[in-house]
C-alpha cells in the first residue's frame, strides 16, 4: 500500500503475507487443511480492492462473485481488527459499515499492512464528502483541515463563535427582562 497521492490510495491487491495467513490458519484445522486451503486460495487470488476519489470497491470470488462499492457518504464507521496471528504477521482488517441496517460490516478490507495510515485516509475522505455543497466543493473549516491539530482549532473557533452568540443571546433578554421590569 503506498499514497501515490493526496487524492488516492494505491490498494489494488491484499498483501502477501496474507496468503500466508491463509496457510496457517488451514494448517491449525489439522485434518482439514486439504479441503480449508481451497477456498482460502480462491479468495486470495480473485480478492481486489479500489479506492478512488469516490469511494472504495472490493470484488471477490469465482463462482460465486462479490462486488461491493461504498461511497465515502455512505460511510458511518471505520473498524481496524487484528487477531494473535495477524497482529504477528503485522496484518489487518479494515471494517467499513454503513447505516444500511446490518451488524455486519459492509466491505471488508484484508491482509492491511498501513492499516492506521488507510484508516486516517478514509475517514479524511469521508468527513469530505460529508461536507461538501452542491457543486462538489468542500465547504466550513473542518473539511479544509488536513490534520488532526487543524480540526482541533476549527472545531474550537467554531465552539468560541457558538459560545459568542449564545452570550449575546442571553444579554440580549437580560436587557429585555429590564426594561420589561422598569415598564411596569
Amino acid at each position: 500500500m503506498k499514497d501515490r497521492s493526496s487524492d488516492s490510495f494505491a490498494f489494488e491487491q491484499p498483501d502477501p503475507d496474507l496468503m500466508k495467513y491463509y496457510v496457517i490458519c488451514a494448517l491449525l484445522t489439522v485434518v482439514g487443511a486439504p479441503i480449508v486451503i481451497i477456498p482460502f486460495l480462491f479468495r486470495y487470488r480473485t480478492l481486489r480492492y479500489k479506492i478512488d476519489a469516490e469511494g472504495i470497491s472490493m470484488k471477490v470470488g469465482v463462482f460465486f462473485r462479490r462486488e461491493v462499492y461504498v461511497t465515502y457518504r455512505r460511510i458511518q464507521d471505520i473498524h481496524v481488527t487484528r487477531n494473535l496471528l495477524e497482529r504477528w504477521m503485522g496484518l489487518a482488517k479494515i471494517s467499513v459499515q454503513t447505516a444500511s441496517g446490518s451488524s455486519q460490516a459492509e466491505l471488508v478490507i484484508e491482509g492491511c499492512k498501513q492499516p492506521e495510515a488507510l484508516r486516517d485516509f478514509l475517514y479524511s475522505r469521508m468527513r469530505g464528502a460529508r461536507n461538501e455543497s452542491n457543486h462538489g466543493e468542500p465547504v466550513g473549516a473542518t473539511a479544509l483541515a488536513s490534520t488532526r491539530g487543524e480540526m482541533l482549532q476549527a472545531v474550537t473557533a467554531t465552539d468560541d463563535a457558538v459560545l459568542n452568540t449564545l452570550t449575546d443571546i442571553r444579554d440580549a433578554m437580560q436587557e429585555l427582562v429590564r426594561k420589561q421590569g422598569a415598564s411596569e
